[in-house]
C-alpha cells in the first residue's frame, strides 16, 4: 500500500491525470492520495463538479481530502458518514472521502492525525449576509469597488474553523494514542510555523491549538497546505501545494 500527499486543489484535479501522476499505473484502491484541504470539489453542485467527482472515483486509487477554508460546508456536512481505517469520514463517492477533523487513521501500520480548517485571508472587507435588508445594495457597491469580501452561505461558511466539539474530539483521539502519531496532516499550520513563512501572520484559535499539538505531540512529519507553495520549512514541517509526495 502507498500513500501520497498533495496540497490545495480548489476543484482542479488535473495533477492526478496520467501525464502528471504516472505512479497510478501501479496503484490500487488500497493506495490513496490525500489532499491537505481546499479540496473544492463540492461547491455549487454543478454538472462540472459531478463530472470531476466521477472522474476521481474512476481513478485506480482512493482520493481522500481534508477540508480547508474554501469549502461548501453545507454540502460537505450533508454527506453520509462512515468509518475508514479507524477514523470518521464523509463519503462524496465510495473512493472519494473527506477525512474529518480530529481523527486518527491507521494506514499500513502508520498513524495519521487530521485537522482541517483555516481562517480565510481574502475577506479583508468583510462577509455579507444575504438575510440582511441592504444585502444587494452593499453587494454591488463592494463589487464595483473590487473589495475583498465573501457571502455567507454562498462563498464563505463559519464552519471554516473547528467547533468546540471538534477540538474536544481531536484531544480525545490524541489522548487515546498517547499524543504520538507518525504523520500530522492539516490545512493551516501551527502559529510558529506560519510565522516562519510570514512573520506578521496573525494567530487564531486554530493555529494556537495546532501550536499546542506541535509542542506536546510526538510525530515524524507534519504536512500542510493553505499557503500555496511547495517548501520544507524545517526537517519536520512541509508545506505542499501542487507537488505530490509519497510518504509510504
Amino acid at each position: 500500500m502507498s500513500v501520497y500527499i498533495t496540497g490545495d486543489t480548489h476543484g482542479g484535479f488535473q495533477r492526478f491525470g496520467m501525464k502528471y501522476f504516472p505512479e497510478q499505473k501501479e496503484m490500487s484502491r488500497e493506495d490513496c492520495v490525500i489532499i491537505t484541504g481546499d479540496f473544492g470539489g463540492l461547491w455549487g453542485g454543478t454538472p462540472a463538479e459531478k463530472y470531476w467527482l466521477d472522474w476521481l472515483e474512476d481513478k485506480p486509487f482512493t482520493t481522500a481530502f481534508l477540508d480547508g477554508n474554501h469549502e461548501n460546508f453545507t454540502m460537505l456536512n450533508a454527506l453520509p458518514e462512515r468509518r475508514w481505517h479507524g477514523g470518521r469520514v464523509h463519503e462524496a463517492r465510495p473512493h472519494v472521502l473527506h477525512l474529518m477533523r480530529g481523527q486518527v487513521f491507521d494506514i499500513e501500520e502508520y498513524t495519521f492525525f487530521t485537522m482541517g480548517g483555516a481562517s480565510s485571508h481574502d475577506i479583508q472587507d468583510g462577509v455579507l449576509d444575504p438575510e440582511e435588508v441592504d444585502f444587494e445594495e452593499r453587494y454591488w457597491r463592494m463589487r464595483r469597488a473590487r473589495a475583498m469580501f465573501r457571502v455567507k452561505g454562498v462563498s464563505w461558511w463559519p464552519e471554516e474553523l473547528p467547533s468546540d466539539e471538534e477540538y474536544k474530539e481531536a484531544e480525545k483521539n490524541l489522548d487515546a494514542h498517547g499524543w504520538a502519531v507518525d504523520y500530522i496532516l492539516t490545512h493551516c499550520a501551527p502559529t510558529s510555523i506560519t510565522q516562519k513563512i510570514f512573520p506578521d501572520a496573525q494567530a487564531d484559535q486554530l493555529t494556537d491549538f495546532l501550536e499546542e499539538i506541535k509542542n506536546r505531540a510526538k510525530y515524524h512529519y507534519w504536512l500542510f497546505g493553505h499557503l500555496h507553495d511547495n517548501r520544507a520549512i524545517d526537517k519536520k514541517h512541509v508545506l505542499l501545494w501542487e507537488q505530490v509526495v509519497q510518504v509510504i
